[in-house]
């Protein structure tokens, strides 16, 4: 092999393996892949946190008696993202319930402020969110930033008085850990996985 070749091919293996190491053996290529990689290789346990929901009673986050959990995050008034993911949110709830899976679905609010008991109300009557399989909640203002940290959820505000965010389902399973996330609109692919997830 001439000599001016060798430093290219050595440095082509050596940043493929550099490649391989910070992809995870190249199954994550974004932030948002290595994320889910993430929790999906080591479920993060989920403290015991009490949220005010939209009639203003406490409700567990950790699953209750065997169910699942399905968490999103969003704000009340967001025109956007947060509407979309919410038909998404309905759907897998429909879905869930007619195969009689046991779970809950729970929107967090993480603008705690503007987003009062009555005002989720509001945002849970528009999305047919009854309080039942489904509700609209927050947590109290000193639990917000562990809840934002354990499901990796960041939050920017923006100048218009609403937040950048992203948005996801994120499943808890029964043993209460955090062990998945998946696109709000892969609903077949959150069935799928809550389907051979063991009981």
């Amino acid at each position: 092999m001439p000599a001016r070749v060798l430093p290219s091919v050595l440095a082509a293996v050596c940043g493929g393996g550099i490649l391989w190491q910070a992809t995870d053996g190249a199954q994550a290529f974004t932030s948002e892949a290595a994320r889910r990689l993430e929790v999906a290789m080591s479920p993060r346990p989920v403290p015991q946190v009490q949220l005010e929901d939209m009639a203003g009673a406490a409700v567990e986050l950790r699953p209750q008696q065997g169910e699942v959990v399905l968490v999103e995050f969003i704000y009340t008034v967001c025109g956007d993202i947060c509407q979309i993911a919410a038909a998404d949110f309905a759907e897998v709830r429909d879905r869930l319930r007619a195969r009689g899976v046991p779970a809950r679905l729970i929107s967090i609010s993480f603008d705690s402020a503007r987003d009062t008991p009555e005002q989720m109300a509001v945002y849970g009557d528009a999305h047919q969110a009854d309080g039942g399989m489904w509700t609209v909640a927050r947590p109290l203002p000193r639990d917000l930033p562990k809840l934002l940290e354990l499901f990796d959820v960041t939050v920017i505000p923006d100048e218009w008085g609403g937040f950048q965010h992203n948005a996801a389902i994120h499943v808890i399973d029964g043993a209460g850990r955090f062990e998945a996330v998946f696109d709000t609109d892969a609903v077949e692919a959150v069935l799928a996985h809550l389907q051979k997830a063991p009981s």
